[in-house]
């Protein structure tokens, strides 16, 4: 069984015929069509061998675009032995990337350009990820069948489980969970789509650059493939990997490392900058500042503030976390959440961890994706791998994706 995180890899430069189509002008007698690159960027990976691939070893510069920042993660070495030898982040200009689409091509390239000349970085092929906004993940029932039977079903059915009337212009694949719980004729199937011109948009910039994208993952699953390298687990272990970024919250319920439930909603750190720059009047640099380290003065101004003020003005997205992960206890009587990770920017927030746990009765911790994995120390120190952790862990999961996993 492939794991779903493959779902968007896709073999670099290749401009052919798709499995789906070469096999089906096979059966008919009728030359098969070509496609565009484009249209090759996601084809259901049940139908793909990975042997035909490049070698597995081969690695990528993980490449983490978001809605206001952009990250650079380059890993070296083999399973076991991982070193982050680059990381670089830098501010995205706003209106660049809009609800996870591309709304100005060239105006990524132009800043992509910018962060591989800082960073040094000299990888040409690249895996980035979508988001929330613009990926949909869908868990659903089918009865039990054959791989490219299942691909046809879902595809002539995709109203029943997605929202598009039309998948000429999606790109989706899927993946077996196993037997239904209540009924073991059914088997339990995520789901995940995209349209395509959203992928476009983002080979389109990337491209520009002279350079390659090797992998289109999602940023949940990038952070399953940094769990699963980072952290002990055993097969009954539930834990939920929340990612706070600018706009997007994204939960990840994990068992046994391996995904089974999905959220995301519209709420994220910048909620809470705004909300600080309409109450104190300074500008968005300002209100970033105040929002992770306090107002000037001293520690015990810096206290009430983080109690009487950023905690109330975190508690929607809080809130919102709590609900979900009740939906999921409620939905999945019989899992107990063991612990909950934060990750992204808005895991910086002071408190926030404390309060979740209170609300939870959970632990909570901020994610480290250096648990296992070492880092330059001729360019990192101790307190900086500490202060990125949380927004380089979707970027450390990119960076450990190689052509073929499974």
């Amino acid at each position: 069984m492939f794991d779903i995180k493959s779902l968007f890899s896709r073999k670099k430069d290749q401009v052919g015929v798709s499995p789906v189509v070469a096999s089906k002008s096979k059966e008919n007698g009728i030359p098969p069509k070509k496609e565009s690159k484009f249209e090759l960027a996601l084809h259901a990976f049940a139908l793909l061998n990975p042997k035909n691939f490049f070698t597995g070893k081969k690695q990528f510069v993980g490449l983490d675009i978001g809605s206001s920042s952009l990250k650079l993660v380059e890993i070296l070495g083999e399973k076991g032995s991982y070193t982050m030898n680059r990381f670089l982040v830098v501010p995205l200009t706003k209106g660049i990337i809009v609800e996870g689409t591309v709304a100005d091509i060239d105006g990524l390239a132009e800043e992509l350009s910018r962060l591989f000349n800082n960073s040094g970085c000299k990888k040409k092929s690249i895996v980035t990820s979508l988001s929330g906004y613009s990926v949909i993940i869908k868990k659903a029932t089918f009865p039990q069948m054959e791989a490219h039977d299942l691909q046809e079903t879902i595809h002539d059915e995709a109203s029943k489980y997605l929202p598009f009337d039309n998948m000429d212009n999606v790109n989706f694949d899927f993946q077996i969970l196993g037997r239904n719980a209540n009924n073991p004729n059914q088997n339990d199937v995520i789901i995940v789509a995209a349209k395509k011109e959203i992928i476009e948009g983002y080979v389109e910039a990337i491209e520009l650059l002279g350079m390659s994208l090797a992998i289109m993952d999602v940023d949940s699953f990038a952070l399953e493939t940094m769990y699963q390298e980072n952290y002990e687990h055993e097969e009954k272990d539930v834990v939920v990997i929340a990612n706070i970024g600018a706009s997007i919250t994204s939960l990840n319920v994990l068992r046994n490392a391996t995904s089974i439930f999905t959220r995301d909603f519209p709420l994220g750190g910048n909620m809470i900058t705004e909300a600080i720059q309409s109450q104190f009047g300074v500008p968005v640099e300002e209100a970033e500042q105040i929002k992770l380290h306090g107002p000037e003065g001293d520690e015990l101004a810096k206290g009430e503030f983080f109690r009487n003020t950023l905690l109330p003005l975190a508690d929607p997205l809080c809130a919102e976390i709590e609900r979900s992960i009740d939906y999921f206890r409620s939905t999945y009587s019989d899992e107990d959440v063991k612990m909950i990770l934060l990750a992204g920017g808005g895991a910086n927030i002071p408190g926030i961890v404390n309060d979740l746990s209170q609300r939870l009765s959970v632990p909570v911790e901020i994610i480290n994706p250096f648990k296992k994995i070492n880092y330059n120390r001729k360019m990192m120190d101790v307190d900086y791998i500490k202060e990125i952790a949380p927004i380089a862990a979707v970027g450390v999961g990119l960076a450990l994706r190689k052509l073929g996993d499974k």
